[in-house]
């Protein structure tokens, strides 16, 4: 693989389309599951897409962020590749966060992101997914991608000195959501944090259909994708961090984390300051204190 040693920037218009879509998402919910497990649900549901193939965002193929070793996981048929910080080689288990990245191709940026992480001792796995930078599969819009985010934290949680039992997983962006997601699915997280995920695809989608590859009508296809719509599926502790700057994000993660409570979740929203990139350390700082404690 080519080595990248510079962050590549987000496409402006491509982030600002994503973040003016998110900002309808309050205006409109996806039909709650209420008292469905998702993990249930997704083995009784095959998404149907209407076209298949890579994500559509453009991404860098061969991209290798600076200090990360490149490795191979498989989901289902498929080969990905995923990087990973170096693991010490002490005799001991260390504590790893699977982090997921924003958007739908990955960039140098997002490796740079987790340095928090990886300077407070966890070893950090991001996964590239399918149909991203140049990966095989096909794009399904936060559906299939969690088999991948699954066999992403299978693969880490078996890495040599890592810390199978404290095996975390969060997320920025789109990447938020995918945690989400994840941590409604398996138990293979001690705890879970999303910073500015979307517990609702509804609004996402309005103004975006052209990235949507299944029927924007369908209304079962868009809540087996929004984590609010089974705020009662967490399966380890949770927090939501949004933007205080984000007013698009808070109703929804408060609506997931009240009706998670309600059922007796230790799920929290929490706004911390900022906006979708600025409140990013905060989120950070905040997930490692999370993650420590539990």
């Amino acid at each position: 693989m080519q080595t990248q040693t510079t962050a590549r920037p987000r496409s402006p218009l491509f982030l600002l389309a994503m973040l003016v879509t998110l900002a309808i998402s309050c205006r409109a919910t996806p039909a709650e599951a209420a008292g469905k497990d998702y993990a249930q649900e997704r083995g009784t549901f095959k998404t149907k897409l209407l076209r298949r193939g890579p994500s559509p965002q453009e991404g860098e193929v061969g991209l290798k962020p600076r200090g990360a070793n490149v490795v191979t996981y498989r989901s289902g048929d498929l080969e990905l590749t995923a990087f990973v910080s170096p693991v010490p080689q002490d005799g001991k288990k260390h504590p790893a966060v699977l982090f997921l990245h924003g958007g739908f191709a990955f960039g140098g940026d997002d490796w740079e992101m987790t340095a928090p992480l990886r300077e407070a001792g966890f070893v950090v796995m991001m996964p590239l997914l399918r149909g991203e930078n140049g990966q095989p599969g096909t794009f399904s819009f936060f559906y299939d991608e969690v088999d991948d985010v699954l066999a992403a934290a299978d693969a880490l949680a078996r890495l040599p000195g890592v810390d199978a039992s404290h095996l975390y997983v969060s997320g920025h962006s789109v990447g938020g959501t995918l945690a989400l997601l994840a941590a409604q699915t398996s138990r293979a997280f001690r705890a879970a944090t999303s910073l500015s995920g979307s517990p609702d695809q509804k609004g996402f989608i309005v103004g975006r259909e052209d990235i949507v590859p299944f029927a924007v009508t369908d209304a079962r296809e868009i809540t087996m994708r929004s984590p609010g719509a089974f705020a009662t599926s967490f399966k380890c502790p949770t927090r939501l961090f949004f933007g205080t700057e984000e007013p698009y994000f808070s109703a929804e993660s408060q609506k997931t984390a009240q009706r998670a409570k309600k059922a007796g979740l230790d799920v929290q929203a929490k706004s911390v300051p900022g906006d979708h990139f600025s409140a990013v350390p905060e989120a950070l700082q905040q997930s490692i204190a999370f993650f420590r404690a539990n």
